[in-house]
């Protein structure tokens, strides 16, 4: 019913920067908030950054001043800067979607893009 795309990932070295996108596309009716998590290799999924539908955000403590998150209508963004290795990680993407007929609210995932940050 509801796609999520993930594109942008790849090999950088640190200091680098990438630029991650997600679109949505499918029986959407609105999209409330979206937001990032990553899970690097051996460990669990964590938050990256969220930003809801009126633009306000919020930042893992680790990605404070070298990550920016945005978003349109049906995609969010994350510019990544000043990469360092520990960044290395599968991102994944996440949407609050309200389903267009059935007006529920379903929680989906992208499919992960890998990031990796080499030294």
């Amino acid at each position: 019913q509801v796609q999520l795309v993930e594109s942008g990932g790849g090999l950088v070295q640190a200091g680098g920067s990438l630029r991650l996108s997600c679109a949505a596309s499918g029986s959407i009716l609105e999209i409330g908030p979206m937001g990032w998590y990553r899970q690097p290799p051996g460990n669990e999924r964590e938050l990256v950054a969220t930003i809801t539908t009126g633009g306000s955000s919020n930042y893992a403590d680790s990605v404070k001043g070298r990550i920016t998150i945005s978003r349109d209508k049906k995609t969010v963004y994350l510019q990544m800067n000043s990469l360092k290795p520990e960044d290395t990680a599968v991102y994944y993407c996440n949407a609050d979607v309200v389903l267009r007929g059935t007006f529920r609210r379903v929680s989906y995932w992208g499919q992960g893009t890998q990031v990796t940050v080499s030294s």
